[in-house]
């Protein structure tokens, strides 16, 4: 595998040249915001290639500037899937409209089993029932893999921290920072850190990057492995790399910042759990 654009920069340049190329549409404009229903995954969404699997999941509490597992819905799963076709040589599915085939799954779903990869976002606000920790665990333990991002501060990390110690105990399953040197951090690209995002909407308010000041000074970057060391969970915290992608085509200055870095972020991610 080539290891190519190290800095953020050529990303740019590259995304830059792809949009123009690509042949699938990036999310932008009106009515990006809660993009209708979810659109529940179905047999005929698998074919053997890459789909953007949503976890759908309950929330007991509303986090400042989350909305549950829709945050970030559609467009997130819309331009990152565009931007992985373009960026590598992964298959991505589309539907009849030319268009990324993104789906949103029930945990107690059979068909998440057909997810290598399920994603979700503001879980400091999930609750899980007692028969999805189940189905997640049974997910985790035939080789699936989780990565939650988007979800900030202390009360938001000890709430899910709680629920995926339901599923994956901490005395068997430990969470630890991820090192700068492990593989996921150099899948592709070479990542030396992963970047602290706010949302578009508090970076233009307060151009700061900490949406929760002296309680999120810092992106986290953590991991659950399996007894043989395979990475299971990914957790950004104290970060939004899902708004570098959404919100991609509608700023400038925003993407030039923020989003080379997050698609490196989400290709390595990806790349890794398909490999592993």
């Amino acid at each position: 595998m080539v290891r190519a654009f190290r800095c953020a920069g050529g990303i740019a340049l590259l995304l830059a040249a792809a949009s123009v190329a690509g042949a699938q549409r990036l999310w932008s404009g009106p009515g990006r915001f809660g993009g209708g229903p979810p659109k529940w995954a179905a047999h005929e969404n698998f074919d053997g290639s890459f789909n953007y699997c949503r976890g759908f999941y309950g929330s007991d509490r509303r986090e400042a500037g989350g909305m549950g597992w829709w945050t970030d819905y559609p467009g997130a799963d819309n331009n990152f899937s565009v931007r992985l076709s373009e960026l590598t040589l992964v298959n991505v599915r589309l539907d009849a409209s030319r268009q990324p085939d993104n789906i949103v799954v029930r945990l107690t779903d059979p068909l998440l089993y057909r997810c290598p990869i399920l994603f979700m976002e503001d879980v400091g606000t999930a609750r899980f029932t007692d028969e999805e920790v189940e189905h997640l665990r049974a997910y985790f333990l035939k080789g699936g893999f989780l990565w939650v991002d988007d979800f900030w501060g202390t009360l938001a990390w000890e709430q899910w921290t709680e629920e995926i110690g339901r599923v994956l105990p901490q005395d068997t399953y430990p969470i630890f920072d991820i090192p700068r040197d492990h593989p996921i951090m150099h899948t592709l690209y070479d990542v030396p850190e992963i970047p602290q995002v706010s949302s578009i909407n508090y970076w233009h308010r307060t151009g700061s990057t900490s949406e929760r000041g002296l309680d999120s000074p810092r992106a986290n970057f953590r991991g659950i492995a399996d007894a043989q060391g395979r990475l299971m969970v990914v957790m950004t915290h104290n970060t939004d790399i899902a708004d570098t992608w959404e919100r991609e085509a509608e700023d400038d200055e925003y993407f030039r910042r923020f989003s080379p870095a997050g698609y490196a972020v989400g290709v390595n991610v990806v790349l890794y759990a398909l490999t592993h």
